[in-house]
């Protein structure tokens, strides 16, 4: 008979992997638990929690470490989905996972179905809103079938991933992976009225008003560089991995050259974000997501790195060259392409993407304009 205290420390010590965005799923984080508590769940597996425990012990860690901040954080979630699923009204959205239960963790994204038989009908209107997004096909191999999914990511105030159904699926009855009853999920109108009914005297629409336009570059930043752990680069080029920690060596480079000069460090950190969006042209990529969150010569320093490397090995046209030399921003731009250069160090120490993001903002806040996006 399994030992129910043991079920529930494993549940604990598994949320908190979860919570702290240690670990992404139940299967892999139960098991990482067992093992740091010296439970070897192959001959033990009655001991494993199952994923609705960890889960409701990841809601009460929530409530314990965040408090009434998490109500709003939730909220703020919820509105974002509302607003996003107004926008793809045509393809029947429905809100699931952790956002619409209750259950989010620090690093949660806002799940949605659409029903589609197009992928490139929902990205079309991705793009026309102006939102970042990147399309993935993932191979899955469950109960001996094998299964491609549709995801697109999009990355806003919070990072959205929609699962592409096709369209005739909007009336299938979904089954949860972690309860193994139906999918809890909500409609555009159900989700309204849920709004409406947890905060009956405020005006829902001047909320999602509100909510729209209280974006912080800050976070938008980090929405963008995040996906870069996923880009893999070419080791003849990049030895040292994947984008993010190219660009994470690339600030750490700027920090020690420039530690006062938050412009060339926050350019230093952005420059490669668009090779999460479109790697055939990641400059252009990078300027259509950063426009209006970057100041000129952050802009300018971005958008001419890959210049400065063919003028570094003298394969810029001439009016380009002199254009470059002309600029007021030369010296940086040459300076952040030797260290762009330089940031392909296999094994090199790098801050974590949260430290780095603060210290750029607490620079920005001693020293820059930061209230203008308050």
């Amino acid at each position: 008979m399994a030992d129910r205290k043991t079920r529930m420390a494993i549940a604990s010590r598994a949320a908190s992997l979860m919570y702290e965005g240690l670990e992404k799923e139940y299967f892999s984080a139960k098991r990482k638990a067992a093992k740091q508590m010296g439970i070897d769940y192959r001959y033990r597996p009655g001991d494993l929690p199952s994923n609705s425990e960890i889960r409701d012990h990841v809601q009460t860690l929530g409530r314990l470490m965040e408090g009434d901040e998490r109500f709003e954080v939730l909220r703020s979630m919820r509105l974002a989905a509302l607003s996003l699923m107004r926008k793809l009204d045509r393809f029947r959205p429905r809100l699931i996972g952790s956002v619409w239960t209750g259950h989010i963790r620090k690093d949660s994204d806002i799940d949605i179905h659409i029903f589609s038989d197009n992928a490139s009908s929902v990205t079309d209107i991705l793009d026309d809103e102006g939102l970042v997004n990147e399309t993935e096909r993932k191979r899955v191999v469950k109960h001996g079938e094998e299964r491609t999914f549709t995801h697109i990511h999009v990355y806003d105030d919070y990072e959205y991933e929609l699962t592409l159904y096709s369209s005739d699926k909007v009336h299938y009855i979904f089954k949860s992976s972690i309860t193994g009853k139906a999918i809890e999920r909500a409609s555009i109108r159900e989700l309204e009225e849920f709004l409406q009914n947890e905060k009956p005297d405020s005006n829902l629409e001047d909320e999602l008003m509100d909510s729209e336009e209280m974006m912080n570059p800050y976070e938008m930043y980090d929405l963008l560089l995040r996906p870069l752990e996923r880009v893999k680069q070419s080791p003849k080029y990049h030895p040292e991995g994947d984008a993010l920690y190219h660009s994470l060596q690339v600030f750490e480079l700027a920090r020690r050259e420039r530690p006062y000069d938050e412009e060339f460090i926050l350019a230093a950190l952005l420059h490669d974000v668009g090779k999460a969006i479109d790697p055939h042209d990641h400059v252009y990529a990078a300027l259509e997501a950063l426009n209006e969150l970057i100041t000129d010569r952050t802009f300018f320093l971005i958008e001419h790195h890959m210049d400065a490397l063919a003028y570094k090995d003298g394969t810029l046209g001439h009016r380009a060259r002199r254009r470059l030399e002309e600029s007021e921003y030369f010296e940086d731009l040459m300076l952040l392409r030797e260290l762009d250069s330089a940031g392909r160090q296999p094994g090199m120490p790098v801050s974590q993407l949260e430290d780095a993001l603060e210290f750029i903002r607490e620079l920005e806040e001693e020293y820059g304009d930061y209230d203008e996006y308050q």
